[in-house]
């Protein structure tokens, strides 16, 4: 998860969760649960030029999720490619 700085200088910054089981209806008898959520902080925040610095807005983390799914097609296409070509074959 990243730091997403919104255009009003708004960080959303991740904030990871771990509820025991009987905490909330939605655990109960299955076992620890973790998530991840977001919470928003603002300038006058402590941490926030620390987290500033390493934000990205959501158009940036949009354009690296874009280029990551690109590259994983381009990859699966070559490893396609090896295992029809019987590269992959163990004798």
């Amino acid at each position: 998860m990243y730091v997403i700085r919104l255009p009003d200088g708004t960080l959303r910054v991740p904030h990871s969760v771990l509820a025991e089981p009987g905490e909330d209806e939605t655990a109960a008898g299955e076992g620890p649960i973790i998530a991840d959520a977001y919470v928003e902080i603002g300038p006058d925040d402590p941490g926030y030029d620390r987290l500033l610095g390493e934000s990205l807005t959501e158009e940036e983390l949009e354009e690296r999720r874009r280029r990551w799914r690109d590259e994983d097609a381009d990859l699966l296409r070559r490893f396609e490619e090896w295992k029809a070509d019987g590269a992959g074959d163990q004798e």
